[in-house]
C-alpha cells in the first residue's frame, strides 16, 4: 500500500511561459469524478479495500474528517485517502465540490460504511 507522499510524489507540476499545471495520472489505471455536496449533506462514514482517493477542493465550506481528525480544507487544497482510510465529507453551507481521483480498481460497492445517516448498509 502507497504511503501519501508516495501518492503526492506522483503529481506532476509542469512549468509553462503562461502558468502551470498538475497531472495528477499518467496511462495509469484512475477514475476521476467530481462529487457535489448540497448545504447540510454529509457522505457516509466509510473506507475502501481496493482503492487510493486523491480530492482536490473546488469550492468552500467543506467538512473532512479522516480517521479521528477533522479538517476545513480551502479550495485548492489536496487531500491524500489511502487505502482502508475512514474517511468523510459534509457541505454546512451552499454546495461543495470536490474532484476525486481514484487510483486502482474502482468499484462503488468498495464502500465499507460505519455510519449513515441516510440508512445506507
Amino acid at each position: 500500500m502507497p504511503t501519501e507522499q508516495e501518492i503526492r510524489d506522483k503529481i506532476l507540476l509542469d512549468k509553462r511561459p503562461w502558468g502551470f499545471f498538475k497531472q495528477y495520472a499518467h496511462n495509469q489505471q484512475v477514475t476521476v469524478k467530481i462529487i457535489t455536496v448540497t448545504e447540510g449533506g454529509i457522505l457516509s462514514s466509510q473506507s475502501h479495500q481496493n482503492r487510493d482517493e486523491l480530492w482536490v477542493v473546488l469550492d468552500a465550506g467543506l467538512k473532512v474528517e479522516l480517521d479521528d481528525k477533522e479538517i476545513f480544507p480551502e479550495p485548492g487544497d489536496e487531500i491524500v485517502i489511502p487505502k482502508r482510510t475512514v474517511h468523510r465529507m459534509s457541505c454546512a453551507k451552499g454546495s461543495c465540490r470536490v474532484m476525486e481521483v481514484s487510483f486502482g480498481v474502482f468499484d462503488e460497492n468498495d464502500i465499507v460504511r460505519y455510519e449513515d445517516v441516510y440508512g445506507r448498509k
